[in-house]
């Protein structure tokens, strides 16, 4: 078992520990549906046939049709796409969606594939699950090095396959087919409105100050995040990728988000800006660190939005942040946990701090279900009450029972799940 899958099984456990659940239905909320592990054969570019190890991995489906993204991963393995499995099933109970969690995920790096493989790739992919998919079945959607445009090659090869142009299978597609306005910022944008939250009701002194930021991670969500942030009056002191970091120097007030952007989209020198590594920054002003140092800098606030394990107990008692949002699955390790909590440092839970994907992602499907389409407001707008309403319910939990946000959010969704597979139980017996 990796050590990421017995970090979501121990805090599995502390909840059913808190809610006295009987050993049977911890075992069950415990166990995947089903596990799909498979190889697929690519014809590459050269003419050279080469096998990549792929999963789909169906956590539960108590609540709903399992839902879950496909990652692209040079270190994809079974332990880690079970664990965000399990993931998935406790963000959309928790979210009060009628969702299931899964996860699908292929050990390969996607960089090294010309278009054309990338696309047979994928392809490959749904023909290799598509009896175990569909819009009330289970729904796909992006993750990590995956993207609308792989989406849209696999919606594509869904409904070739079904015989119908079936935009409900998945989620995350562009707009121009049938995607939802609102999903490219949707997980960024949860995760600014619970850290308001969380500003508003436990550091309320923070309100008077620009609040200062470290991001790891500068894809999707962390690039996203700090431009939201910066737009809210936070100050992005520094900011990484998978190759490098930066910070804001002593001249500088902070970064700007929007201009690291440009300059490394582009690649070229925009405005003064220049890049170092992969990260860019402006020239003359920021100054290269290491992952390890922005995780350790300063700041109000830390959001690791990046990969798990990235906060563990080699490095949690330099972690000097006020509050940790947790915009990557599992980046902080249980023993690590121990340490940051005896800090004092509160930590905002993955299976709420990012969930804000899986709610428009719930929005998307719903809005293909029923032929509609709202605009980007509106989306936001239902994402807002919805995060909203599953944070106050995770804050009162956490007072009343004297527990942390993770413990709380954990008990909520467990116990939401565990109710309906005794309700299920019940039924099948009468």
């Amino acid at each position: 078992m990796s050590d990421f899958l017995q970090d979501v099984q121990k805090h599995i456990d502390i909840a059913a520990q808190t809610l006295k659940l009987n050993l049977d239905v911890l075992q069950n909320i415990k166990t995947p549906n089903r596990i799909l592990q498979f190889i697929i054969p690519l014809k590459r570019d050269n003419g050279a046939v080469e096998t990549f190890l792929a999963f789909r991995v169906q956590h539960s489906n108590i609540l709903g049709p399992y839902k879950g993204g496909i990652r692209y991963f040079s270190e994809a393995n079974i332990g880690e796409i079970k664990a965000l499995a399990g993931l998935m099933t406790w963000k959309t109970s928790l979210l009060g969606l009628p969702f299931g969690g899964a996860k699908g995920g292929i050990k390969v790096n996607s960089l090294l594939l010309s278009r054309r493989e990338l696309e047979e790739l994928s392809r490959g992919y749904v023909r290799a699950i598509f009896n175990f998919i569909g819009p009330y079945v289970d729904i796909p959607a992006p993750d990590i090095n995956t993207n609308p445009q792989i989406i849209t090659w696999m919606v594509d090869e869904y409904s070739k396959l079904k015989g119908d142009f079936t935009p409900a299978s998945f989620t995350g597609k562009p707009i121009n087919i049938e995607g939802s306005r609102g999903r490219e910022v949707a997980t960024a944008y949860g995760g600014a409105v619970i850290l308001k939250k969380i500003i508003d009701d436990y550091f309320p002194k923070l309100l008077n100050k620009h609040p200062t930021v470290a991001i790891q991670g500068f894809g999707n969500v962390g690039g996203n995040l700090a431009k939201i942030l910066q737009m809210a009056g936070f100050s992005i002191m520094a900011l990484s990728d998978s190759n490098s970091a930066i910070q804001a120097n002593s001249k500088q007030k902070a970064l700007n988000p929007t201009a690291v952007y440009n300059c490394l989209k582009e690649n070229v020198m925009i405005s003064n800006c220049y890049c170092v590594g992969s990260v860019c920054s402006r020239a003359g002003g920021s100054q290269l660190i290491s992952n390890a140092e922005l995780l350790e800098k300063e700041v109000d606030i830390l959001i690791p939005a990046a990969i798990e394990g990235q906060i563990n107990k080699s490095n949690a008692d330099r972690i000097k942040a006020k509050i940790i949002l947790e915009m990557a699955n599992g980046p902080i390790t249980v023993e690590a946990e121990e340490i940051l909590e005896d800090k004092g440092i509160l930590i905002i839970p993955d299976i709420l701090a990012n969930a804000g994907g899986v709610v428009v992602s719930y929005l998307e499907w719903f809005q293909n279900i029923e032929q509609s389409y709202w605009p980007e407001v509106d989306v936001l707008e239902r994402a807002k009450k919805m995060m909203i309403d599953a944070y106050e319910e995770v804050k009162k939990i956490a007072i009343e029972r004297k527990v942390s946000l993770r413990q709380a959010a954990y008990i909520k969704a467990i116990e939401r799940v565990a109710r309906e597979l005794n309700l299920k139980k019940a039924r099948r017996e009468i």
